[in-house]
């Protein structure tokens, strides 16, 4: 997978296939930092208590984020439970689905989640499935599409393939999230559709959440998958059938004559027969014919069948899954895709700050942003055989905007200035405050969050 390159500075390492997400849990990854043996003992307690008071601040910053998501979200729930107080104006219906938008995409890609366009969505449809049948999703009936995905590789399947197995190798993408918002019932009215027949509720935001998708497989998370025949399926089913038609036909058509005869005959009366020149015995001797009449019916009716069962077979191992993978590989579903986001966001978040803060801490020298994404990068790869595509702009970022007062024994701090927990000098080399003063930065923060009286 692509992921986005860092172009701010020229001497930043970058990479085409690598990804900014950092695979520990964020407890672990304090303890990996702590076993560097980087730290004084001393050091040791006041780093984790940094990282408990850094971690409660950025829970509550995004808790912020959800409740925002959950107001913005409700009136395209398609299982909300509750009441709504007001009648929203179209004007503002469009006000919150575009927070619901903006919003989401801003978490997805502070938790590291990576883009998928409607055309690559497209592009990926096109790539077979290991069960052959044609599908089809109509992009013509969303409003709003976004599909984000993280982490990229490659797993080695069994297939059967001429009542043998053989090795296939498939592409999957660890994790999918995807928004679907459907166009009003107005759109669904006009195509002809029966309202009460489709799998979702017209005007409503759909949101998934799965693991272990194969790129093959994204069209089966659509709620309005439609599926078909191949061309080959067809072929299969009409072109052996013509082709035993054909013997059978030529050996009949000779005494097609005689079965018409034979309709006349019994329908009105033996007169008709003078008139097309057939004889009574050959009518009379009619059962042969009916025979093969018959024996062709029943041969094309019997072939037909076993192709349109194999069809079907087809269909029902198509549907198991699609159960299958909407069961066994869903993570969340609409809301609760929420909660599950914005939890992997402050984890990204915590962590990326983690990690350049304990740098600059333990670093005998100035060091730029490049160099720093660079020692980051590199001590993940040596130490632990990571490789990351390490996002040092969000981070620095993040820690110049923690900002706060030092305050010095209880005293009055109206006169002091508030300062970051980063700054940079004259050369860009970024400095962070010691462990001390951070905490007492993250503390005085933390205290004045709410500042009612």
């Amino acid at each position: 997978m692509k992921v986005r390159l860092l172009s701010l500075l020229s001497d930043m390492a970058t990479y085409q296939d690598r990804e900014a997400f950092i695979p520990y849990r964020r407890s672990d990854l304090i303890e990996l930092c702590l076993d560097d043996g980087q730290l004084p003992k001393e050091k040791v307690q006041q780093f984790r208590d940094f990282c408990t008071l850094l971690s409660a601040y950025y829970h509550f910053k995004f808790h912020v984020y959800l409740e925002r998501l959950k107001d913005n979200y409700d009136p395209f729930n398609p299982d909300a439970d509750t009441q709504t107080r007001i009648e929203l104006t179209p004007d503002k219906l469009a006000e919150r689905e575009a927070n619901v938008v903006t919003d989401f995409q801003t978490i997805l890609e502070r938790a590291n989640y990576v883009p998928l366009s409607p055309k690559s969505l497209q592009r990926a449809f096109k790539e077979k499935s290991l069960i052959q049948l044609k599908t089809d999703v109509d992009f013509d009936e969303f409003d709003q599409l976004i599909c984000y995905c993280r982490g990229d590789h490659e797993k080695t399947i069994q297939v059967k393939k001429f009542l043998k197995k053989k090795d296939k190798t498939i592409n999957l993408f660890e994790r999918v999230v995807l928004l679907i918002k459907f166009k009003d019932a107005d759109y669904f009215k006009h195509k002809g559709d029966e309202l009460d027949s489709i799998q979702f509720t017209p005007g409503k935001m759909y949101l998934y959440f799965y693991k272990n998708i194969p790129k093959f497989d994204l069209e089966l998370l659509f709620p309005n998958i439609k599926i078909s025949m191949t061309w080959k399926d067809r072929l299969f089913l009409i072109v052996p059938a013509i082709g035993a038609a054909i013997p059978v036909i030529l050996r009949v058509l000779p005494k097609l004559l005689v079965v018409i005869a034979a309709i006349l005959f019994f329908t009105m009366g033996p007169s008709v027969l003078d008139t097309i020149q057939a004889s009574e015995e050959d009518v009379r001797n009619i059962m042969p014919v009916l025979v093969a009449v018959l024996s062709l019916l029943v041969t094309l009716g019997g072939f037909a069948y076993k192709q349109y069962s194999n069809y079907k077979s087809k269909q029902i191992k198509f549907r198991q899954t699609v159960t299958e993978t909407l069961f066994f590989k869903n993570m969340a579903n609409n809301a609760s895709v929420f909660h599950a986001l914005i939890d992997a966001a402050e984890e990204e978040e915590c962590k990326e700050i983690i990690l350049v803060y304990y740098h600059l801490l333990i670093s005998q020298n100035s060091l730029t942003p490049a160099q720093l994404d660079n020692q980051i990068e590199s001590w993940m790869d040596n130490k632990f055989g990571t490789k990351i595509d390490f996002d040092i702009n969000g981070p620095i970022h993040n820690l110049e905007n923690i900002r706060g007062k030092l305050m010095q024994d209880g005293k009055d701090t109206a006169n002091l200035p508030e300062i970051p927990l980063l700054t940079k000098d004259k050369r860009g080399c970024c400095q962070v405050l010691p462990l001390d003063d951070a905490k007492r930065l993250i503390d005085y923060i933390w205290d004045h969050i709410f500042l009612y009286t």
